[in-house]
């Protein structure tokens, strides 16, 4: 009789293929939410002392799974699996991170207070959160969990490569991912590059 999986599964190596590829998924609760589950998506020898192509990324509904166009994550998750997929070695790892951290419900709330002429550091503050509420320590842990030593990262927030250095994950490279600009989400770029230091170049 074979064993219950359910027994390992948190740190099983499910076996997960997509359009981009195979890749391994791996399930982390988060440590201090157990309602949250973060995913890593993982192929190659990640453990190698050669550094993994790694994209941390936030759940974004709206822009992963509904196609918006009001921002550029949807795009940024597509690209991010493509190229980890076409690379020796790689990991997506997905944190339940809605709204930079806000969640759902109050990320419409910013949409709204956006469509009334807020941008979306304005609109965040209004409605009294911090413009970015996101932790990357549970990121640094799951890379840490999979055995990933050094790592090139699909980002344009310097700020996330300085907070995965902060955990103890060594960045040599920072990747740009320039993907999904269109006329929707233009204003919402320029606030990011202005207001929250990311580097774009559109």
């Amino acid at each position: 009789m074979s064993a219950d999986p359910t027994v390992t599964l948190e740190k099983a190596k499910v076996r997960l293929p997509t359009r981009y590829g195979l890749f391994s998924i791996r399930v982390y609760p988060d440590p201090e939410d157990f309602s949250k589950e973060h995913v890593a998506l993982f192929h190659g020898d990640v453990e190698s002392a050669e550094p993994s192509l790694v994209r941390v990324h936030s759940e974004c509904l709206t822009g992963d799974v509904f196609g918006s166009k009001r921002c550029d994550c949807g795009p940024q998750l597509d690209e991010a699996l493509r190229r980890i997929a076409a690379e020796p070695r790689g990991v997506l790892v997905y944190l339940r991170q809605e709204g930079r951290g806000i969640g759902l419900g109050n990320k419409m709330r910013a949409y709204a207070l956006q469509d009334c002429g807020r941008d979306t550091v304005e609109a965040n503050l209004e409605l009294g959160f911090p413009d970015d509420l996101r932790d990357y320590q549970v990121a640094a842990d799951m890379l840490g969990d999979l055995g990933v030593k050094s790592v090139r990262l699909l980002t344009n927030n310097p700020k996330k490569v300085a907070a995965l250095e902060e955990a103890g994950i060594h960045v040599v490279d920072r990747v740009p991912i320039v993907v999904g600009v269109n006329p929707e989400n233009e204003a919402y770029l320029d606030t990011k590059r202005e207001k929250l230091g990311h580097l774009l170049k559109l």
